[in-house]
């Protein structure tokens, strides 16, 4: 089935525009359910593609600069912090999204943020998928330099091209690139680190008795919140584990262990992997700085951390080899997820306020080019900046929405338990969320640039997380959960979910774009008492199709 006879039939209803070909499959089910039909993978399957999206080397540089800043105890500490506080996030989010096979932004907008509320957070997310691809790409160029003698602009330039056509393809293919390449992937990681615990065993206690680039790495709370503010930014990653988790089958008696296992794993779990991570990369920059030559200039770099730790257990050349080869698999592995929801978010937000899908290729162009300019602009130079500011956006958004769902679903009781996404069952816009998040990271900015005062300066992530918390059920309790839903019912008498509690999978033909489509990613159209599907909703540009409040 492809999207331009879906929206060519569309047309006549003023519902869509003509004007791409790409098939569905193609476009993995942008800005809709992820239908039974297509999720074929096993629990496994997907747990693995999840966690192959966590290979990125950009953990080492944040775990090296914040140590290198701090001191080591102060970056543990901050490491820490970082590690409950998205596992404690991250639980509900990746449980929702696994159960009813939806990404983030369908999450965010029936969880409080409303149909175009939750725009603003794929902004936000968006924005996360091309910093992070700027970050790796920018490790992946200066990689190419050390090993191939690439200049560094051209790095950039081929470390964002050679990821447009893995891509295209969506989930069907980044699985068997997830799959194939993680063992090399991990020998390469584990190696050095595993090397140097056995042959250097004294670099163990200089590491915790790092004090930082000014030996002052006393323990300091400010320090350590400062520390867990940069690591924090990674906190929006959770909605690229969804956009893989969003596959999983459905949960039944007999796998349920298993589905368990896999949500849990590559949900929240992936920040486990991702402070190990960090951590490792604290250490080797500690050793390079103790044992290397100028290795305080590089300590940062994760291509050089490699390279000096290959260079003491393998001949030069094969050293150079292998560095090049674990940069190159680790930006590959995670700038595919990164460029892939990047396209994903940018397109839901523009199909949305515009009422035209263009298709998600377009907007795969469009974050590759401003990761780019990013890039070119050599963004490692602030990076701790970028990171600290971005953390009180991501951090104020998926605060809110692990709020809403923990709280104002399962004991206010304000909000629907399930998922709502559909465009006419849904308020343009849901205070609850919205206006916690606005206040939130605004607020928690401010503190960060210091507007406040020095003191309270970098406690901007305890100040957003705080906010975050507190005002979803304020707001709720407050308008007494009346902007959730502006229907109750889409007109459809059959269940949404099977006995096991599952979407169901009861298909329905769309009259607009007569196609077939399973029972959560339709509802009634009322002017042609007939059904219409969720794409077809948010294209319509005159509200023909859409149920009346």
């Amino acid at each position: 089935m492809s999207i331009e006879n879906r929206e060519a039939s569309a047309a006549p209803a003023a519902t869509a525009d003509v004007g791409t070909a790409a098939k569905e499959t193609l476009e993995d089910y942008t800005l809709r359910f992820a239908p039974r039909s297509y999720r074929k993978w096993s629990t496994g399957v997907v747990g693995v593609t999840a966690l192959g999206g966590i290979a990125y080397l950009a953990d080492f540089a944040i775990g090296a600069n914040i140590g290198i800043s701090y001191g080591t105890t102060n970056a543990l500490w901050g490491i820490g912090v970082f590690a409950v506080v998205i596992f404690a996030t991250g639980f509900p989010l990746a449980y929702y999204a696994a159960r009813y096979n939806l990404d983030l932004d369908l999450i965010t907008r029936g969880s409080c943020f409303g149909y175009y509320g939750s725009v603003v957070t794929n902004v936000i997310f968006a924005t996360f998928t091309f910093i992070f691809f700027a970050l790796e790409g920018s490790i992946m160029a200066q990689g190419l330099e050390l090993g191939l003698g690439i200049p560094l602009w051209l790095g950039y330039a081929l470390s964002t091209l050679i990821i447009f056509p893995l891509v295209v393809y969506g989930m069907s293919l980044l699985s068997k690139l997830q799959l194939w390449t993680t063992p090399l992937w991990l020998v390469l990681m584990v190696a050095p680190f595993v090397y140097l615990l056995v042959s250097h065993p004294d670099s163990v206690g200089s590491f915790f008795a790092y004090q930082g680039e000014n030996g002052q790495g006393t323990p300091s709370l400010g320090a350590v919140m400062l520390a867990a503010g940069v690591c924090l930014s990674l906190i929006a990653q959770i909605a690229e584990q969804i956009d893989y988790l969003r596959f999983m089958p459905p949960k039944t008696p007999e796998n349920s262990r298993r589905w368990w296992t896999s949500m849990i794993l590559a949900g929240p779990g992936w920040v486990f992997f991702g402070a190990i991570k960090q951590i490792v990369g604290l250490f080797l920059a500690v050793y390079l700085i103790a044992n290397v030559a100028d290795g305080a200039a590089v300590a940062n770099q994760p291509v050089h951390q490699f390279l000096e730790i290959y260079r003491d257990l393998l001949p030069p050349w094969l050293a150079m080899t292998l560095a090049v080869v674990l940069v190159v698999i680790s930006q590959i592995k995670i700038n595919v997820t990164n460029a892939y929801s990047g396209s994903l978010a940018w397109t839901n937000s523009f199909t949305r306020v515009t009422k035209h899908y263009p298709g998600r290729l377009v907007f795969l162009g469009v974050n590759l080019v401003i990761a780019l300019v990013l890039m070119e602009a050599n963004m490692f130079d602030f990076l701790n900046t970028i990171l600290g500011f971005y953390a009180n956006c991501g951090m104020s958004w998926v605060v809110v929405v692990a709020v809403d769902i923990a709280v104002n679903k399962y004991v206010l009781k304000l909000s629907p338990i399930t998922p709502e996404f559909r465009r006419g069952m849904l308020y343009a816009v849901n205070p609850v969320g919205f206006g916690s998040m606005i206040v939130s990271a605004g607020v928690s900015i401010l503190v960060f640039f210091g507007v406040f005062g020095a003191a309270i300066q970098p406690f901007s992530p305890l100040v957003a997380i705080g906010l975050a918390v507190v005002l979803p059920p304020l707001l709720a309790i407050a308008t007494k959960g009346r902007y959730y839903l502006r229907r109750t019912d889409d007109g459809l008498d059959l269940p949404m979910f099977d006995e096991h509690g599952n979407p169901s999978g009861e298909v329905l033909h769309c009259h607009v774009c007569r196609q077939d489509f399973e029972r959560p990613d339709v509802t009634k159209c009322e002017t042609h008492d007939a059904v219409v599907c969720s794409l077809c909703l948010s294209t319509d540009k005159v509200g023909d199709h859409v149920l009346p409040a």
